[in-house]
């Protein structure tokens, strides 16, 4: 069995160096939500150093919110936008020898198009403007997945480690309870549930189905690289290989 473990990386958090060892992906953030030239660089040199496959991380235009911010852009808008920043970063990774490996919108552009056909669409659409090949990472479940799916790419379900879900297979936005899981022992057994099990408990109480192709580790958190370490030491210990392929 093998799982993707991706991490979201060049948002200004000091665990970037450590976290790309212990996962097999990287989505690099483009400059509207976070980072900058220099920061996708030197983010893309230590992935390609560490056998990291390396993702854009694209944001709607909102670097005083983190990318957090709702909003209701025209599509053609968010496909430029999106269009602009995957081109940004697939130009730096060729620079360095390498080649971009898929995308995975940030915050509001992902929850929003999660659940926004059109939007969704816009995304998907750019993606493949780019490049055919590159992977689109979305909600599991969701618009997203099935965008990427309608323009023939190659798309990956993720689930999230340190989220809380709702009923219906959406997570609980950061606003209410329950957001986010603080205590590690919880949120590795619910990482272990959805990639073993198929399923994930919601705040509700509901088991609700997933599917886990990529798991996502959230590097800013008080204890992300201790956490990063035990959930990647339990994969291993369960003959899990962790694998972006």
């Amino acid at each position: 069995m093998k799982i993707d473990l991706n991490a979201d990386l060049g948002e200004g958090c000091r665990n970037d160096a450590a976290l790309l060892q212990l996962v097999s992906s990287a989505n690099i953030a483009c400059g509207f939500h976070a980072g900058d030239a220099q920061t996708m660089l030197t983010c893309v040199r230590d992935a390609l150093r560490n056998g990291v496959e390396v993702g854009a991380h694209p944001s709607f235009p909102d670097r005083e919110n983190f990318g957090r911010t709702a909003m209701q852009l025209p599509t053609e808008k968010v496909y430029a936008q999106t269009l602009y920043q995957i081109g940004a970063l697939a130009a730096i990774v060729g620079a360095e020898g390498g080649k971009l490996h898929h995308v995975k919108p940030h915050g509001m552009l992902y929850n929003q198009a999660a659940e926004d056909a059109m939007l969704a669409d816009a995304i998907a659409g750019a993606v493949y403007a780019v490049d055919p090949e590159l992977i689109l990472v979305g909600l599991a479940g969701s618009e997203l997945i099935r965008a990427g799916e309608r323009y023939g790419l190659r798309t990956r379900q993720e689930v999230f480690a340190d989220r809380g879900y709702r009923a219906d297979g959406r997570l609980v936005p950061r606003s209410e309870p329950g957001a986010l899981l603080e205590n590690d022992d919880i949120a590795l057994a619910q990482t272990l549930e959805m990639v073993f099990n198929g399923r994930v408990k919601s705040v509700t109480g509901e088991f609700v189905n997933v599917e886990a192709q990529t798991v996502c580790l959230h590097g800013d958190g008080e204890h992300a690289l201790l956490f990063a370490r035990r959930l990647h030491a339990a994969f291993l210990q369960r003959g899990v290989m962790l694998s972006a392929e």
